[in-house]
């Protein structure tokens, strides 16, 4: 949060997106929240808890992955993508033979293609695209103050 803080120059927001790994998000969020906030009281925070696994996103958008990096052509997502204990193992197992889930290299491309309004069906997703929102426009104000 201090290099974070620093590098802004109180010119920006900082987003903070975790893996709440099953934790209940509403219990961790605002306590995140409230010692990010402490720690850059002059920078607008937002935090937000992928439930169980940032991958869940992409499970919810699945079909906007299709024959992507090596995933099936007909791929569908679960019903409920935040159920899903392993979204990685998920993805990993829809994967060709021979070839894995390699969160560095797979969860950036994947972040890039995935479809945002699909992934908001899922409550976590949604709180990010809001928390977005609310950063963005905070900014935007910001700028027309001066």
């Amino acid at each position: 949060m201090r290099l974070a803080r620093l590098e802004l120059e109180r010119r920006g927001a900082i987003l903070i997106v975790v893996d709440s790994d099953g934790e209940p998000p509403c219990q961790i969020g605002p306590s995140l929240l409230s010692r990010a906030s402490r720690t850059a009281p002059d920078v607008n925070v937002g935090v937000v808890l992928a439930h169980r696994e940032f991958e869940a996103w992409f499970l919810a958008s699945a079909e906007s992955l299709r024959g992507h990096r090596g995933l099936p052509p007909d791929l569908t997502g679960p019903l409920d993508p935040e159920s899903i204990a392993d979204a990685k193992g998920w993805l990993r197992d829809r994967m060709p033979r021979g070839r894995r889930y390699r969160e560095t290299q797979d969860q950036p491309a994947f972040a890039a293609r995935f479809d945002l309004q699909a992934a908001r069906r899922v409550g976590s997703f949604d709180k990010c695209y809001r928390e977005v929102e609310r950063l963005v426009r905070g900014l935007v104000e910001a700028r027309d103050a001066t």
